[in-house]
Formats: C-alpha cells, sequence, structure tokens
C-alpha cells in the first residue's frame, strides 16, 4: 500500500498562549487524519518542538496595544509580506493563523491573494463583538472558517456577516490547574471574622498595565488593613515582568508574595479567597477556578479618548459576557478608585450575597464552555473538514 504524502500545513502564532493552541491542534491534526504533519511558518517553542522552522521570532509578532503596533509599523509590513510569500510558495494544504490578528489576519488576506486555492481558518475569533464589528464582514473573503473558543461568538459571527464559526472550546476548561483549584474552591472554608484572607492581586501581564495599576492596588491593599482586615497577599506574574513588580512593591508596607511558576500560580488560586485583577483573560482562569473578584482596567492613554465611540459590549469581563449576566463587578480608569476597590473586595472575604451570586454565576460559566471533547479535537476534525 502506497504512503500517503504528509500534510502540509501552513501556520501563525505569535503570542505564547497561540502558540500552545497550535500545539495542540497540529497534535491532534496528526493523530486523527493518519499522517505526519509538516509545518511552515511562524511559531514558538511549542510548535518548532513539532518540527516547525519558524521564518523568525515569534515574540516580533506578539504586540499589544496601539502604541506597540505604531512604533514597529514598518518591520511588521515586512514580516506580513515575508510570511505571506514563504506560504504561498510552500503550497501548503491549509493556512491556520492563530490569534494576533492585526498581523495574522493580514498575512491570511495576502495569502488568498496569492493562491486561492488555499483554505484558510483562523483559531480565535477577533473581538468583533466589542468593537471593530465591521472587522466580521471583512474577514469572510479571506477566512474560511473560524474557531471559536467562546460559546457565544458562532452567534455573533453570524449576526455581523463574518465567517462560518465553529466552538471548539478554551483549552482552560481541560486545563489541569484550574481543575485543582477548582476541586478546592468548591470545599467549604471558614469565612470565620478575624481569620487571615488570601487575596490574589492580578495587576496584568504586560508592563503597561502593571505600572497603571500597581499604585492604586497596592493603596487598596492599604485600606482594607486599615479596616482591620489581616491578609496574606499573593500576586502571581510572569518572569519578564516580575522584577518590574518587585521593585514597584519594595516600599509597601505589606509585600506581596511574588510566584512566577505555573504550578504556584494554581496553589494561589485553589487557597485564595477573592482577587484584586486586571481585566483580560484571568478573569476566565479565576471564574473556572471559582474564585471571586473584583476587576479593574485603565486603558492605553493613546486609545482612551476614542474607546466609548469603539466599544460595543455592555461589559468587558469574559466570565459577565460568558453568563449573560452581571457577576463580577468592573471599574475603569478614574473609577478605578482604592475606597471603592476595598469596599468591593471587603465584600467578597465575607460569607454572603455578593460572594454566593459570583460562585453561582462562575458555575453557569462552566456549564456553558462545557464541551465532550478538547479544544484541540474539535478543532484538527474543522480543519480536517476544511482541507477534504
Amino acid at each position: 500500500m502506497k504512503e500517503q504524502r504528509p500534510l502540509r500545513i501552513a501556520i501563525v502564532a505569535g503570542e505564547e498562549s497561540g502558540d500552545l493552541l497550535g500545539a495542540d491542534l497540529i497534535r491532534e491534526l496528526e493523530k486523527q487524519a493518519g499522517r505526519k504533519v509538516e509545518l511552515v511558518g511562524v511559531g514558538g517553542r511549542h510548535l518548532e518542538g513539532l518540527g516547525l522552522k519558524s521564518l523568525f521570532s515569534s515574540g516580533e509578532i506578539a504586540l499589544m496595544g496601539i502604541s506597540a503596533i505604531l512604533r514597529d509599523l514598518p518591520r511588521l509590513i515586512r514580516r506580513i509580506g515575508q510570511t505571506a510569500a514563504a506560504i504561498v510558495a510552500a503550497k501548503p494544504d491549509c493556512l491556520i493563523t492563530i490569534d494576533s490578528p492585526d498581523f495574522s489576519l493580514r498575512v491570511a488576506k495576502k495569502v488568498r491573494s496569492g493562491d486561492t486555492s488555499i483554505p484558510i481558518v483562523h483559531y480565535v475569533c477577533p473581538s468583533v463583538w466589542a468593537w471593530r464589528q465591521g472587522r466580521a464582514a471583512a474577514m469572510r473573503p479571506y477566512v474560511d472558517r473560524i474557531l471559536c473558543i467562546l460559546p457565544f461568538e458562532v452567534g455573533e459571527l453570524e449576526r455581523l456577516g463574518g465567517p462560518a464559526g465553529t466552538y471548539v472550546g478554551h483549552r482552560l476548561t481541560q486545563d489541569a490547574g484550574v481543575r485543582l483549584a477548582a476541586a478546592e474552591q468548591d470545599q467549604p472554608r471558614d469565612m470565620s471574622d478575624g481569620n487571615t484572607r488570601t487575596l490574589l492581586l492580578l495587576p496584568g501581564s504586560r508592563r503597561g498595565e502593571v505600572n497603571r495599576l500597581l499604585e492604586p492596588f497596592g493603596e487598596t491593599v492599604n485600606e482594607l488593613r486599615a479596616r482591620g482586615h489581616k491578609l496574606r497577599l499573593v500576586l502571581p506574574t510572569v518572569p519578564h515582568v516580575a522584577p518590574t513588580i518587585a521593585k514597584s512593591t519594595q516600599n509597601w508596607d505589606q509585600k506581596p508574595e511574588i510566584v512566577t511558576e505555573p504550578d504556584a500560580k494554581w496553589q494561589a488560586f485553589a487557597e485564595a479567597d477573592a482577587a484584586l485583577i486586571a481585566s483580560g483573560t484571568v478573569s476566565l482562569e479565576l471564574a473556572l477556578s471559582g474564585v471571586p473578584m473584583i476587576s479593574c482596567y485603565k486603558l492605553d492613554p493613546v486609545i482612551r479618548p476614542v474607546a466609548p465611540l469603539l466599544l460595543k459590549i455592555w461589559s468587558a469581563s469574559l466570565p459577565n459576557l460568558i453568563a449573560d449576566r452581571a457577576i463580577v463587578p468592573e471599574f475603569y480608569d478614574r473609577f478605578v478608585r482604592p475606597g471603592i476597590l476595598a469596599r468591593q473586595v471587603e465584600a467578597l472575604l465575607i460569607d454572603g450575597g455578593m460572594r454566593d451570586w459570583q460562585k453561582a454565576g462562575f458555575a453557569e460559566v462552566r456549564r456553558r464552555m462545557a464541551t465532550d471533547r478538547p479544544a484541540g479535537a474539535i478543532g484538527a476534525e474543522a480543519v480536517l473538514n476544511m482541507i477534504q
């Protein structure tokens, strides 16, 4: 019997999270197709471990914020052209772009112009439901399928005239750390007055976020201590931001425990009584883990003046959007005030209605996000359907 040729998959993944999603997807593709997969494109260490020889460092396209993109625009334009040309030349069976839409979707558009026969799948729906809704219809000529990680996104793509979507689920729902933390959070805990409470501080994973939020977070902690609360402070972060945080908190009256290892982070989630966070994906991690939280954000100064004109959603908190009700309180820009934050956190540090409301909401989030198979398996099936 003649051996089938390998599947040739072009892939573009910038962020570490996208690289992980891509690696899960490629492993499942090999398993379901029963064929080896050859990779071409851009990715990080996880995809390189599966044989990808990245055209350049994926860190070059892992940019966030308008300011960062504008600053590096000439180089990004060159990299977009280089990536698209290499993919068209490789004649892959499919192109899979993952997240980083300001880069990857521009590559997809150029690839479609260069070779209309290549199926194109984008993994992680751009936030068209939140802002720039016209992007949904604009993607349709050059994206054939979108793999969605949030359950409401398939319907939003249809409503906005975008490409067809497939809900594959979120890898966090299968994450061992999340499950460990959730099992511990589901156990009864002593919330008696006078006991030390564990408070997580999560000011973001990017230096700009951290610099804008650490000061009000520190003042919130001072307010809570002045109101008589005994606190254990734990601050999970990523290694490249840890030195910034250590320097910024060195003069705090009570310094937080800074943890960077994943196992230590999930253990902190398991032990936490509440969390004060920067709005983002961490809100979903905490919701799936069952940790009550207060969400904050201070916008990039460049985008702040136009944000009210662009945003089209009633909430920026993922747990709220998924459950379709206000579970997590949110405070933005000038409303990030220590006095109100302290009193909101305080309500989560005691047994009561606000804590119970969040816990019930998080159970609804888990129910709505559940899938019968891992995201990589569902996504691989959708990709193979495109190829065949």
